[in-house]
C-alpha cells in the first residue's frame, strides 16, 4: 500500500505538467463515469456524479495516506489502498485495464482511477476536517514536538510498531517507513511505547521525519503495488533485506512478525525495551 512519500509524490505529479499531460489544477470536471459503483464510498455514486460535475480543481494535496482534491464547493478524497493508481490522459481513451472511475476534465482530458483489486475508494465530502477528525497528527507538523510525541507514547502500553502503524496515533506511516525509522533509532518494534524515554522519543521522531523526507526526495518506493517511479527501495536498510548484513554491525537482518505484519530488524542493534 502506498505510504506517505508515495502519496505525496502522486499529489506532486498531478500538480505538475508531465510530458504530454497537463497539470490538472485549474481544470474543471466536465463529466464523471463510474464503472464500479462501490468505488464511491460517499455519497451515493449517482449523487457523486451530479455534485462533482462543474466543479473546478483548486488544489491537490495529501492528508495521511489520502489524496485531497480541493474543489469549488466540495473536497474529493481518494485512498489508493493496495493497487490503486491515478492516470491522466486524453479524454475518450482507455488508459488502463481496470479503470473504476474516470473524471473528464475540460472536455479534453481525463483523470482515471485504475483499481485492479477494487480496494481503493473515493469520497466527495463537504467538510474534510470532519472526515479526518480521527486521524493523528502529520509527522512533519511543527506542533508535534519531542515532548508532545513522548507524551503521546506514554499513554499506550502497546508495542511501538503497531502503534506507529495506527493512523489515529500518527498519520501516513506504513510497514516500510516504520521498519526503517525504528532501525535507525535502534528501537525494537516489539518495545512497549510507554517504556521509550524522552531522548529515544526525540530520536525516533527525528528519524521518522528523515526517512519520510528521503522517501519523498526519491519519489517513494516502487515494490509490488501498481505505483511506480520511485527508487527509495534501492536504499532500504532493513525492509526486505533479510539475510543481508546490518550496515552498522554486520549482523544478518532478520524477518519477524509483529502485530501480524512482516517486520525487518537487526537483532543486535535493536533490543526490546
Amino acid at each position: 500500500m502506498p505510504e506517505l512519500p508515495e502519496v505525496e509524490t502522486i499529489a506532486r505529479t498531478l500538480r505538475t505538467e508531465w510530458q504530454d499531460t497537463p497539470a490538472i489544477v485549474g481544470l474543471a470536471v466536465t463529466g464523471a463515469l463510474v464503472y464500479w459503483e462501490k468505488t464511491v464510498a460517499e455519497p451515493d455514486w449517482q449523487l457523486f456524479k451530479d455534485r462533482i460535475v462543474g466543479q473546478r480543481i483548486l488544489e491537490i494535496g495529501r492528508r495521511a495516506k489520502y489524496l485531497v482534491f480541493t474543489l469549488d464547493r466540495d473536497t474529493l478524497l481518494i485512498h489508493l489502498r493496495m493497487s490503486g493508481d491515478l492516470i491522466v490522459g486524453p479524454s475518450g481513451v482507455r488508459l488502463a485495464d481496470h479503470v473504476r472511475l474516470s473524471l473528464e476534465l475540460d472536455e479534453k482530458w481525463q483523470l482515471a482511477f485504475n483499481n485492479p483489486r477494487k480496494f481503493g475508494r473515493v469520497w466527495l465530502v463537504e467538510d474534510p476536517n470532519s472526515f479526518f477528525a480521527k486521524i493523528g497528527p502529520e509527522p512533519f507538523d511543527a506542533t508535534l514536538t519531542t515532548e508532545k510525541f513522548w507524551q503521546r507514547l506514554q499513554r499506550h502500553q502497546r508495542q511501538i510498531k503497531p502503534l506507529l502503524l495506527d493512523q489515529s496515533f500518527i498519520a501516513g506511516l506504513g510497514n516500510i517507513y516504520t521498519d526503517e525509522s525504528l532501525y535507525r533509532s535502534e528501537i525494537h518494534p516489539q518495545s512497549l511505547a510507554n517504556r521509550i524515554s524522552l531522548q529515544q522519543a526525540g530520536n525516533l521522531l527525528d528519524n521518522i521525519r528523515k526517512v519520510l523526507d528521503e522517501g519523498i526526495q526519491r519519489n517513494g518506493a516502487s515494490i509490488d503495488w501498481v505505483y511506480r517511479g520511485g527508487d527509495f527501495q534501492n536504499y532500504f536498510s532493513v525492509y526486505r533485506q533479510t539475510g543481508k548484513p546490518c550496515a552498522a554491525c554486520g549482523t544478518a537482518i532478520e524477518r519477524i512478525v509483529v502485530g501480524q505484519r512482516g517486520t525487518h530488524i537487526c537483532p543486535h542493534c535493536q533490543v526490546v525495551i
